[in-house]
């Protein structure tokens, strides 16, 4: 009896711990279960963690068309649950979120104008919900009526027939109104921007920092006293004015994240005038503002020179080239090579991992986040980017066209290391062809990289090294294929080399080298550089481009030698904005007579081709080149310069 009692006490036990782990996972399951409602499934993508990232590394959204969306009829849901769009971001790891306020965004009937109305009203009301959930809120000051970006700074209605100081005085106080009741609603932002992407200041022409034709403007003078009554009515007004750790942060924000030149200009003027700021703002769209080597370098190097903390404000990439309404897209199927990710919900999730791990990595901790701009904003009807107009972002937003939550949500949460995630090194999964142009009986340049798909999504250049040819494929006109191979992968690489009937005599024809050689620039030398944003070169990696916030002027040439006499032309691509009172392609010292044409610029991306026909030439030599002369503020692209012999 006793061995049988000792035989049964462990049994019964056992039998009664088994049961209580039953109850325990019958009571708890439900729980784990309504929780893991609240997050989209992430087993769609990937996302490597970022090593090293802060606890309160900003993961923030721009939500300014959330309560437009709202009113209109448009509803959030994760995994088929209707959810508050704001809690479902938190439960994927959002932490701040950014609204955008107008000054008065109606038209003389009172009618809103869209793109979110965005009035006092509506931002209290988001921010005092964000606030409830425990987020955090950046407001974003356009300072004007409507959309306020690099070209268009408009001052608001009610404002524009003020004076110098009657502005300022209209800065103060709309600042110190929209402060105070922010304040009064228990909805205190945490930060502000004074501007949006402020590249030629604000206000205009008060507050503009590059002339366009005899207008007057204000000048650094006229941005820094502006942006000063700003940050006075800031001051005045926050509850935590005399405390730096807690007071409200302020940002100054400028487009082209990736543009050192342009940030150097911006802040040396600020800095000049002494405007006290707390965070550098950029904005960065891989596939307007080029690759993100450009972005690393410029955060890396102002966060040092002015001893400041970068966040980028503005970012976002596409989950799918299609449309879910009838207004046509800002993103479409042309930019993901540029862009450097599919446009998939994997590669939605890498684009917006590697700008994360790209700020991360600033030196000494400067680099304190990233803000998704509208990954809410799903087509409504009602809530277009203009009254009566439809939705151009859609296709990256992070939930779908009927408000579902993608996976590439997720990565919000999936890049931080203690939610468990693996490393997984990306492979090559698909490389594209390359093309290659040489002139008849010329030298074959082929290029040293490929364009790469990997398994992540990404796109990105790699080594190539191309299988021998015999010359005399480059003896006649035509076309033919060559295969390469790739480190880390059996695909094979093909370049698609074009035999051309014309030798194109111009060295360094498309800038290709990165820089100015063969080219001679007299004059303003630092209006002039050399461009690898994707979305203003014409073929290939780089552009030449000119910009100056004063008036300037310039002649580049180049001067080839060793030409038969004969009959040449001359051509090149350029795109602008237009206003330059000389611009002028030319040839000259050929022993014939100097021939020019006249070039108008029309806008962004319009390329043209102005060209120089029956240039004769009887000494063996011709230079060739533009020359410029213009106010502040003119600019364009020039890509693909070519010299040739007239057939």
């Amino acid at each position: 009896m006793k061995n049988r009692k000792r035989i049964l006490i462990p049994v019964v036990l056992s039998a009664l711990v088994v049961l209580l782990a039953a109850v325990v996972i019958i009571v708890i399951q439900p729980i784990f279960s309504a929780a893991k409602k609240n997050i989209q499934d992430s087993s769609e993508i990937h996302v490597n963690p970022i090593e090293g990232l802060s606890p309160d590394f900003i993961m923030g959204a721009d939500v300014s068309m959330l309560r437009q969306i709202e009113l209109s009829g448009g509803k959030y849901y994760v995994n088929g649950v209707e959810e508050d769009c704001l809690k479902i971001l938190k439960d994927h790891g959002v932490n701040w979120i950014r609204l955008r306020i107008w000054v008065d965004p109606t038209d003389d009937a009172g009618n809103g104008l869209g793109g979110g109305n965005n009035d006092l009203e509506k931002t209290i009301e988001i921010a005092s919900r964000a606030k409830k959930l425990d987020l955090k809120v950046l407001i974003d000051f356009h300072y004007s009526d409507w959309w306020a970006d690099p070209g268009t700074q408009t001052k608001p209605r009610a404002w524009g027939n003020l004076g110098t100081k009657d502005l300022q005085k209209a800065v103060y106080d709309f600042t110190a109104n929209v402060i105070h009741n922010l304040v009064k609603a228990h909805a205190t932002p945490d930060m502000v921007q004074l501007g949006n992407e402020i590249n030629g200041g604000m206000l205009w022409p008060d507050g503009k920092i590059w002339v366009e034709g005899n207008e007057s403007i204000g000048g650094f003078d006229g941005l820094a006293a502006l942006l000063d009554q700003g940050i006075l009515a800031i001051r005045d007004n926050d509850p935590h004015a005399n405390n730096p750790g807690k007071r409200i942060k302020i940002m100054i924000h400028l487009a082209n994240g990736g543009n050192n030149d342009l940030y150097h200009t911006i802040f040396d003027g600020l800095t000049a005038k002494g405007v006290e700021y707390d965070v550098i703002g950029l904005s960065y769209y891989s596939y307007w503002h080029g690759p993100i080597s450009d972005l690393v370098s410029n955060m890396n190097e102002i966060s040092s020179r002015y001893n400041k903390p970068v966040i980028i404000a503005e970012t976002a990439y596409a989950f799918t080239v299609e449309a879910g309404d009838a207004q046509s897209n800002l993103y479409g199927d042309g930019l993901q090579e540029i862009g450097g990710y599919a446009a998939t919900m994997q590669g939605q999730a890498t684009a917006m991992r590697d700008v994360m791990a790209a700020v991360a990595q600033v030196p000494n901790s400067k680099g304190l986040g990233i803000f998704y701009w509208e990954p809410e904003w799903i087509p409504v009807e009602g809530a277009g980017w203009k009254t009566g107009q439809g939705d151009t972002w859609e296709n990256q937003a992070m939930f779908d066209f009927n408000g579902r939550a993608l996976p590439s949500l997720n990565v919000f949460h999936l890049v931080r290391p203690e939610e468990g995630g693996k490393f997984i090194q990306a492979n090559i999964v698909e490389l594209s062809p390359a093309n290659a142009k040489v002139p008849l009986d010329g030298v074959l340049q082929l290029p040293t990289t490929v364009k790469a798909k990997f398994s992540d999504d990404s796109i990105r250049k790699v080594p190539v090294t191309w299988e021998t040819f015999d010359p005399v494929v480059v003896k006649d006109p035509g076309t033919f294929a060559l295969n390469g191979t790739v480190e880390g992968t059996d695909l094979k690489a093909t370049v698609n080399v074009t035999v051309s009937y014309v030798r194109n005599y111009v060295t360094n024809a498309g800038f290709e080298t990165g820089d100015l050689t063969s080219w001679t620039v007299e004059g303003d030398t630092t209006a002039v550089n050399i461009s690898n944003e994707a979305q203003n070169v014409y073929q290939d990696v780089y552009a030449l481009h000119y910009w100056l916030g004063e008036p300037f002027h310039f002649t580049l040439y180049q001067t080839i030698t060793g030409l038969v006499d004969g009959n040449y032309s001359l051509s090149l691509w350029i795109q602008g904005g237009g206003g330059e009172k000389v611009l002028q392609l030319f040839a000259e010292d050929c022993a014939g007579v100097t021939k020019t044409v006249d070039i108008a610029n029309t806008g962004w991306q319009q390329w043209t081709n102005p060209t120089i026909k029956g240039i004769q030439v009887t000494n063996g030599t011709c230079t060739i080149g533009l020359t410029l002369d213009s106010d502040a503020g003119s600019w364009a692209f020039i890509d693909e310069v070519v010299f040739f012999t007239d057939k």
